[in-house]
């Protein structure tokens, strides 16, 4: 999920709102909850507000709770896709998307880009993404007065992605759909849709630094998964060891069914939620242990296939945001990162054994079938955190003279 924007320019919202004439409580409810999606969007797999506006479903209770908080986050996106400000018309989420205000012509691009793609074969997920960030781009032009491609002009495409003041508010995601959208329709309109092309900015698809687990932190995870006398359910004891030692994703280990562990021939199958790829992985005896323990006297007697339920009733799939909550729980219990800004997703677990598996000399390619990868490349994110050997490439500086007045103290 895009959220350069909103991260840079958020204050500019909350000052609107205070002149004009929003509560300081309203205000701060504001601020409190883009905070928090600033904050927890690297830990769930949301690509766009309709996917936070479901989370909220899931998790809300009361209806009068549901109402403020689907108001607000409209406001959010508002601001972050369209930079319109609140009024006191703004009632609730905006459910409509930006494709389904489209002008016809812009919607025919859209549908194009969506026909051709599928064709090819490219993952619905990233069409999905692909065409809301395409459809945000267009409809910001129709919004500038913009009804043809040959209209759009480079200051008001460079408008998207820097703001007045040189800030970026736009990223390589957001970039790369609206590429894929232009050099898709380029037999539709071929010298409008390379102009265009040339006005979007070129950038570099950067990661922020990712936290890993130390060894002493692996230490004390994997006492407290086996310390039966903590306050982890079997359940999170089962979802931490699948996590801890196969790498799966949080979406994934929700979206298991008890047919995905297959005893009699010792592996778990999946397809996996973010390729669509089918994954086959050795069931060792630990993770095998405790998913049997939670089976066997935990996992409620009803009638779903689902492999984890939630505990209370009325025993529904555990949801890929559910996930997260689960390994706050475990690193709770193990007494490790409660400072604030601290890594806490069920993601890290993976992360670990990508590191582990490159620090014992395990191939690129064989760690990238482990983990589902559908690139060999996407291994080299975890190459960062490979200690072992980095250290190796390090130079000793016994061959660079230093001055005996370098190393003085004093």
């Amino acid at each position: 999920m895009e959220l350069e924007n909103l991260r840079t320019n958020y204050p500019r919202l909350l000052s609107q709102m205070e002149a004009s004439g929003y509560s300081r409580n309203y205000i701060y409810k504001v601020q409190k909850e883009i905070l928090w999606i600033l904050s927890e969007a690297e830990l769930r797999d949301w690509e766009c507000y309709k996917d936070i506006y479901h989370h909220y479903k899931t998790v809300i209770q009361t209806q009068k709770t549901f109402i403020i908080k689907r108001a607000i986050i409209g406001i959010i996106e508002h601001f972050d896709l369209y930079c319109k400000y609140p009024d006191s018309k703004w009632k609730c989420f905006a459910r409509k998307n930006a494709y389904t205000r489209l002008i016809p012509a812009f919607k025919e691009l859209i549908d194009y880009y969506i026909k051709k793609e599928k064709t090819r074969g490219k993952k619905a997920s990233s069409i999905n993404t692909e065409s809301q960030n395409a459809s945000n781009f267009l409809f910001a032009m129709q919004e500038a007065g913009v009804s043809r491609l040959d209209e759009i002009t480079e200051e008001a495409a460079m408008a998207l992605f820097v703001s007045h003041e040189g800030k970026q508010l736009r990223g390589y995601t957001y970039r790369r759909s609206v590429t894929a959208l232009f050099e898709s329709c380029l037999s539709i309109d071929p010298d409008a849709c390379k102009r265009i092309l040339t006005f979007l900015p070129m950038g570099r698809n950067t990661r922020k630094n990712i936290q890993y687990l130390t060894a002493q932190e692996v230490k004390k995870i994997r006492e407290t998964l086996e310390d039966m006398s903590n306050t982890l359910s079997k359940c999170d004891r089962a979802i931490g060891k699948l996590a801890l030692y196969t790498g799966l994703r949080g979406s994934d280990i929700a979206a298991m069914e008890v047919t995905s562990i297959d005893w009699e021939h010792e592996v778990i199958k999946i397809n996996q939620q973010k390729t669509g790829n089918s994954l086959e992985l050795p069931l060792t005896i630990t993770v095998g242990n405790a998913i049997y323990d939670y089976l066997t006297s935990e996992r409620p007697s009803v009638n779903n296939t689902a492999l984890f339920l939630s505990l209370i009733g009325p025993n529904r799939r555990m949801a890929a945001d559910n996930m997260g909550n689960v390994s706050a729980r475990i690193m709770k219990a193990a007494g490790i990162r409660q400072t604030k800004g601290e890594r806490k997703g069920l993601h890290i677990f993976r992360h670990h054994l990508a590191t582990t598996l490159l620090g014992n000399n395990v191939s690129q390619a064989v760690i990238s079938r482990t983990l589902g990868h559908s690139s060999p490349s996407s291994t080299e994110t975890y190459l960062s955190a490979d200690f072992a050997h980095l250290k190796d490439c390090a130079l000793s500086i016994s061959q660079f003279p230093i001055s005996e007045e370098v190393l003085s103290i004093g």
